[in-house]
């Protein structure tokens, strides 16, 4: 019998390889890593997994989210250690471009904030506005027959909370130190579940609220919604990589445009709402650019854009595909 020459068993091998999916993996494109800090208020409610599944389909790129509030994940973005942010305080947003840390800013969804709190509704607020609902609590509070959770951790709720009490006349400094008002210090989810445990009212975002309550983690009731004080706006910005170095930039765009992509716009306006009865979170793409619905729109414009724009001319670097304005 012949024995087998090097260059055949070389064929052998690599023929078993082949088989097992090891060459097919070593040839293929290398993928790459995409490191995105996003709040608690979308990671929390898994919508991020989906859109994450459907986009590494599409890309060589791997999604890597760092999940925390607004403000630390801008502190994430100015060190490098991100490369792109989602997030959802304008103030705060606004900040990060003027700085220069951030650029091509993208609106790709909004939803609304609602104050729970337990179904007895000890300070009656239900039915409220936001204003007179914020001053039935602090009355209920000081009476010993309510407690409020706050934040408390300059996330992008923190922040709106702060400017709710701020227009009911009070001061969120001040009120901290009162008794029956409480600070979590933690994301969306954990401070739901500490409002819940101690009957507590508390101001969420409304994907993370109807997922814990479907899912039978917290009892807590919608006392107050959809008011244009509400309105929760999400945005996407990339690192500038001017400023920052090494941050993989190409990749932030290529994300930017998938998010404000008719099929993601798709996969977010249905998330989950066969289940939930309700939309977590709207696609705002179509609504700005065609006004379909001319209320909401406006309340967008009016809470979330900078001078007329989403991202004005001066913190847009390439791309201007971005931009029905240009």
């Amino acid at each position: 019998m012949q024995r087998p020459t090097p260059l055949h068993m070389l064929i052998v091998i690599l023929t078993v390889l082949l088989t097992v999916g090891v060459i097919h993996d070593f040839l293929s494109t290398p993928r790459r890593r995409l490191i995105i800090a996003t709040t608690t208020s979308l990671y929390d409610t898994g919508i991020l997994e989906e859109i994450k599944r459907a986009f590494e389909e599409r890309h060589p790129i791997d999604l890597h989210f760092i999940s925390v509030g607004t403000g630390l994940a801008i502190q994430h973005a100015k060190r490098g250690d991100a490369d792109l942010i989602l997030v959802h305080a304008p103030s705060m947003e606004l900040a990060f471009l003027r700085e220069g840390y951030g650029v091509n800013r993208k609106i790709f969804a909004y939803n609304f904030f609602v104050i729970v709190g337990p179904a007895e509704d000890p300070a009656d607020v239900e039915g409220s506005n936001v204003t007179e609902a914020l001053k039935k609590i602090v009355e209920a509070g000081r009476l010993n027959r309510a407690r409020w959770v706050s934040r408390g951790d300059n996330s992008g709720t923190h922040l709106k909370e702060i400017s709710l009490w701020t227009a009911a006349g009070f001061n969120w400094t001040a009120l901290r130190g009162e008794s029956w008002f409480m600070e979590s210090g933690t994301g969306m989810g954990r401070t739901l579940l500490i409002a819940n445990e101690r009957e507590a009212y508390t101001l969420s975002d409304i994907g993370t609220y109807l997922k814990y309550s479907s899912e039978g983690l917290i009892e807590l009731q919608v006392l107050v919604d959809e008011a244009e004080e509400l309105i929760n706006v999400y945005s996407a910005i990339a690192v500038d990589p001017r400023v920052v170095s090494n941050v993989n930039f190409e990749d932030a765009v290529t994300f930017i445009k998938f998010l404000i992509s008719e099929d993601c716009q798709n996969l977010i306006q249905e998330y989950m709402r066969d289940v939930y009865g309700r939309s977590l979170f709207y696609p705002a793409v179509k609504l700005l650019k065609e006004n379909t619905d001319p209320r909401a729109a406006e309340w967008i414009r009016n809470y979330a854009y900078f001078n007329g724009t989403e991202c004005p001319p001066q913190y847009r670097y390439n791309y201007p595909e971005l931009y029905d304005d240009r």
